[in-house]
């Protein structure tokens, strides 16, 4: 594994930070994985609208930079999982407070206190969840996906969905 640093190229901490966890899918990536130990196909289901070019991209980079450790078994059919680091859960428990604030001010301008609003499972703003999501709430509960999630059919658009991300389950 060799970790990739650029202590020239970067002008503060958090543009160290941002190259690290940059993109659109990394930072889901990172909390799919605060879970515990996947596989390639736990992790595509748990980050919905990654295709599998991007996500394996994502993981090979996460792994340079020492955020993800991938583990081959020799068996058939051949099982890869992938874990956080010490390093990995450092950075999600970094990235904590950023989840807090989103949370905090995702209702900004509306009117409505954290935790109203129709976007959100009940369950998923205490952690709790689905019957059919198991310990943890599911991707679907962790990603707002299904009924009440706010997403526009079709349109390829979706509402944010409150209560969710770093530290809330």
């Amino acid at each position: 594994m060799r970790i990739v640093r650029r202590p020239g190229a970067f002008v503060c901490g958090i543009d160290a930070a941002m190259d690290v966890i940059g993109g659109k899918w990394k930072v889901l990536i990172l909390w799919a994985l605060n879970e515990g130990t996947c596989r390639f196909g736990e992790l595509r289901r748990a980050v919905p609208g990654v295709t599998e070019k991007v996500l394996s991209s994502h993981l090979r980079e996460l792994e340079d930079d020492g955020i993800v450790h991938r583990e081959v078994y020799a068996e058939v059919p051949p099982r890869v999982e992938y874990s956080l680091t010490p390093l990995g859960l450092s950075l999600n428990a970094a990235l904590e407070p950023l989840g807090q604030w989103g949370r905090d001010h995702i209702y900004r301008g509306t009117g409505e206190a954290p935790g109203q609003g129709g976007a959100v499972d009940p369950g998923a703003e205490a952690g709790v969840g689905t019957a059919d999501s198991g310990p943890g709430g599911g991707a679907a509960a962790r990603t707002g996906e299904g009924e009440g999630a706010g997403a526009h059919a079709g349109a390829g658009v979706s509402e944010p969905v409150v209560g969710l991300g770093y530290g809330q389950r």
